[in-house]
């Protein structure tokens, strides 16, 4: 059989130009798109902003549809340089299975990322305590919380556990009870201790009236005589109280005459 090498020639170059022409327009499509996300985001930023929605849905929102433009924007591409939807739907659907299944953690924390959005146990700004760590609450993205502890460390926590295991937040209270235990001496006067912790918390300014501060003994214990004090504050009055009324109340005690004891232990030789 003959073979037209010039033919061959004039179909590759024909077939060439009509790829370079489709991948340049692929790509002017891309940029073009890729600026018109970007606008998009910014009016939704501004848009979320003037409602004052919480800042931690708001990242949510943003990274959801920001994945969602760039999945259409790659569709339209696809169908642009000359294939068909259908045949493009079937092979995503047969690679979105095999990710799935490769990155079914990762589903789980974006699923876990809708819940803590529905159910709102925080909002952002909100301090919080959950899988053994604590901190400020700055987000909530499509896989991970972030939130930056009292150390100023940022922290990433999956949203699958967080969504499922404890979470308390300190913030949604308005007020907080400090409970404070020391230990006296054997033979203390039991109301001198209770006047003392309870003129010491009355005192401090931060210390709420109501409801009323209280004191009383709560154990006997091996070697001492155990008391709680217990006052109200605002939350975010919290440690700064504490640390004030730990300080106080050693140095009370101290000026008061009353004893701190110091751990005993007892040994009987035999004989």
């Amino acid at each position: 059989m003959d073979i037209n090498f010039e033919e061959l020639v004039n179909k590759f170059v024909a077939g060439g130009i009509n790829f370079a022409g489709k991948l340049l327009l692929g790509l002017l499509i891309f940029f073009v798109g890729k600026w018109l996300i970007k606008k998009i985001i910014q009016t939704l930023d501004k848009l979320m902003t003037k409602r004052q929605i919480d800042i931690a849905l708001k990242s949510f929102l943003k990274n959801v549809f920001n994945i969602l433009c760039y999945a259409f924007l790659f569709i339209i591409i696809i169908n642009v340089v000359g294939k068909q939807t259908v045949s493009l739907a079937a092979i995503i659907g047969s690679v979105g299975l095999a990710i799935g299944l490769a990155v079914k953690d990762n589903l789980a924390n974006f699923a876990g990322g809708i819940v803590l959005l529905l159910n709102k146990p925080f909002k952002g700004g909100d301090f919080i305590e959950a899988q053994n760590l604590s901190g400020t609450i700055k987000s909530v993205g499509i896989l991970y919380s972030t939130l930056t502890t009292a150390d100023n460390k940022t922290v990433y926590i999956p949203n699958g556990p967080l969504s499922t295991g404890n979470i308390i937040n300190y913030t949604t209270q308005g007020t907080r009870r400090i409970d404070i235990i020391v230990g006296v001496e054997y033979g203390t006067d039991i109301e001198k201790v209770k006047t003392t912790l309870l003129d010491l918390a009355r005192n401090h300014p931060k210390v709420l009236p109501e409801p009323e501060p209280l004191c009383r003994m709560t154990k006997i214990n091996e070697s001492s005589l155990d008391f709680v004090l217990r006052v109200w504050v605002k939350s975010e009055d919290f440690w700064p109280t504490t640390f004030d009324l730990n300080e106080g109340i050693y140095r009370q005690l101290t000026l008061n005459g009353v004893k701190i004891p110091f751990p005993q232990l007892t040994v009987h030789l035999a004989k």
